[in-house]
């Protein structure tokens, strides 16, 4: 028996862009090391952006989950905490809405660039996520 290759879709931050393409990389690695493929990236500008990507990907009959991959740095106000608090949320309705997972691989808030840095490998959590929610659920 062939097993089937689950499908996902990555939503990427090009804020902290560095940080974030290296998280792509870990995810994509990630993905082919449990037999996935990441079929799909959609690059947004931002954490706070990922919802329409998000919801256009859950969409697609070809996706079988999403990875959100991104990284909430601290800044002067607590901007920070207001996007990842609203991008968790939207990104939890998104998945019951759609009944696919969608896998949290966004770091922060409250973290330095540094440790932002350190939380790269984070990444493989989100796609193991997706990974074994669509198998478990038998989507």
């Amino acid at each position: 028996m062939v097993k089937e290759t689950i499908k996902i879709g990555a939503v990427v931050s090009e804020f902290n862009y560095d940080i974030t393409m290296m998280m792509l990389e870990r995810a994509k690695e990630h993905a082919q090391f449990l037999g996935a493929e990441i079929s799909q990236v959609v690059k947004v500008p931002g954490v706070f952006d990922m919802g329409l990507a998000i919801k256009k990907l859950l969409e697609r009959k070809d996706i079988d989950g999403v990875v959100t991959l991104g990284a909430v740095i601290e800044g002067e106000t607590e901007h920070d905490d207001i996007v990842i608090q609203h991008a968790t949320r939207k990104i939890a309705d998104l998945a019951l809405e759609y009944n696919k997972p969608v896998g949290l691989g966004i770091s922060g808030p409250g973290m330095t660039r540094l440790q932002a840095e350190k939380r790269i490998e984070r990444a493989k959590t989100a796609v193991e996520a997706v990974v074994k929610l669509y198998r478990r659920l038998k989507l």
